[in-house]
């Protein structure tokens, strides 16, 4: 199967973020998309934090914490020598670091696939659609 399809629309990957205040209890809040769209080497982290939802979850969850690692999703996507190692990496590479499990607060869901003409404004769309 091709990556790029007649209609000019590509093949791209996403993630959902999640933030599990407390992972005993196994509850999450959406917070973020993760989009990856190999053949235009792009790649972008869009966040919305419900503050109001997560305290809901866990009063006592850190807040600035969490702010801070949803932050720094969105700049390794974004690359630069801010972000460290990660987001000099190229978009590929930084996808699957991002995607990559781990027992943190911020995880990543499972990843999906679609078709888009336009990976920037379907990375907004599925923010809306799936956080807020």
């Amino acid at each position: 199967m091709s990556n790029r399809q007649a209609s000019g629309r590509h093949v791209y990957e996403y993630a959902v973020l999640r933030v599990v205040p407390r992972i005993e209890r196994g509850e999450c809040i959406n917070a973020g998309v993760l989009v990856y769209c190999r053949p235009l080497g792009f790649v972008a982290a869009r966040t919305h934090l419900d503050e109001a939802r997560l305290l809901a979850l866990d009063p006592d969850v850190d807040l600035a914490g969490v702010r801070a690692a949803l932050r720094a999703v969105e700049q390794v996507c974004a690359g630069g020598d801010a972000a460290g190692q990660a987001a000099r990496d190229d978009a590929g590479r930084r996808f699957r670091w991002l995607i990559a499990p781990r027992s943190t607060i911020v995880q990543p869901g499972p990843v999906h696939t679609g078709l888009t003409a336009d990976p920037a404004a379907e990375t907004e769309r599925l923010l809306q659609v799936l956080v807020r």
